[in-house]
């Protein structure tokens, strides 16, 4: 079954994707509105494999072979991630643990712990969470970003410790926010008590975490020399310091469970065709789009600054004006879905389809 408040927070964590990576990786911008589309895209992957959970188990789909499909999916994502570091980025950022590695990592140990009762995983969340800054303050974190970005020694420990803790979307703290998202679904939407889903509690929570998030970024300036070096690091999405981890899972739940108890509980929002058809393209097509505007944005960097004569990366954050830049990020959203528009007429799929027809 398809939620239309899912389809409607992914595409909404695609738009900011798109929109950030446009101005970020094209005029360099440092306004951007960065640091929520990542979040909201991870929590996803966690519901979203609930809903299919209940799917398979609806269809009478045997344990293992749910295993068997949920491994291949895993590891299918998980190398397409390192496609997409050496043939979108370049080969040099090969192990820079970018989303798509994070998401495959996610669903292989979803498989593990899908049986646990809840409580087990939320420890497994809280454990994700409060680990990271005890990984990062000994591994002398900033040795690791040179110029604002990842950039690791090709040997074994460093590869490691980016895939754990230092890489731009290390398995802690990230793990946490599909642990988070499988951990909501099933509550929302498996057998649902007969008051219905928590959706007032789980947005009172999200709430609260909210607030923790802004008191403790108001009080860092008060906090001693130890504490803000290695615990409240301030508001960073690199390294993801405890305050934004706890302020964007805090949003990411509100948003969440007001969607659910707001729009697919509401019979009229059913009614608005053209609306749901447009957000569920491209929930659908969420993971083309990701790789897709990348290609669109960076390849014509890296050629033209190889056909410069120079290094192809000259360009990178300095292409154009970030004025230019955000109108580009418009017209690549408004292309692609006509693209998707197009592929769903002729039958075309997308990785997607690529994806079931090899794992499922």
């Amino acid at each position: 079954m398809r939620y239309a408040s899912i389809d409607i927070l992914r595409t909404i964590a695609i738009f900011l994707m798109v929109i950030v990576h446009f101005m970020e990786n094209l005029s360099g911008a440092d306004w951007a509105p960065a640091g929520f589309g990542a979040p909201l895209f991870t929590f996803l992957v966690g519901a979203s494999y609930r809903l299919w959970l209940n799917a398979q188990e609806g269809k009478g789909k045997s344990d293992s072979e749910i295993s068997k499909v949920t491994i291949r999916r895993g590891l299918f994502l998980f190398t397409l991630g390192f496609a997409f570091n050496i043939f979108v980025w370049l080969p040099e950022d090969t192990f820079n643990w970018d989303v798509l590695t994070l998401i495959g990592a996610s669903l292989l140990m979803l498989n593990v712990v899908r049986n646990l009762p809840l409580p087990i995983l939320v420890l497994i969340g809280i454990v994700a969470f409060m680990l990271a800054p005890m990984l990062r303050a000994p591994t002398d974190y900033p040795t690791y970003w040179t110029q604002g970005y990842f950039d690791p020694d090709l040997t074994l420990s460093d590869v490691m410790l980016g895939f754990l803790a230092v890489g731009y979307f290390p398995v802690f703290p990230w793990i946490m926010f599909p642990v988070a998202g499988f951990v909501t679904a099933t509550l929302f939407f498996t057998d649902p008590p007969e008051n219905g889903p928590p959706t007032a509690r789980t947005a009172h929570f999200g709430a609260v975490l909210i607030v923790i998030a802004m008191i403790a970024r108001l009080l860092r300036p008060h906090e001693s020399d130890p504490v803000t070096t290695n615990v409240f690091k301030g508001w960073t999405m690199f390294p993801a310091s405890l305050e934004y981890v706890t302020g964007m899972l805090g949003l990411t739940l509100l948003l969440f469970a007001l969607g659910h108890r707001w729009i697919d509980r509401s019979p009229k929002f059913a009614e608005r065709k053209g609306v749901l058809k447009f957000v569920g393209t491209f929930s659908k097509y969420s993971l083309s789009m990701y790789l897709l505007h990348h290609i669109v944005h960076l390849w014509p960097l890296w050629i033209y600054g190889a056909v410069m004569g120079t290094e192809p990366t000259q360009f990178w954050r300095n292409a154009i004006s970030v004025w230019f830049a955000i109108p580009l990020s418009v017209l690549c959203l408004a292309s692609c879905y006509w693209l998707f528009r197009w592929m769903d007429r002729t039958d075309r799929g997308g990785v997607e389809s690529w994806m079931r027809s090899l794992c499922d």
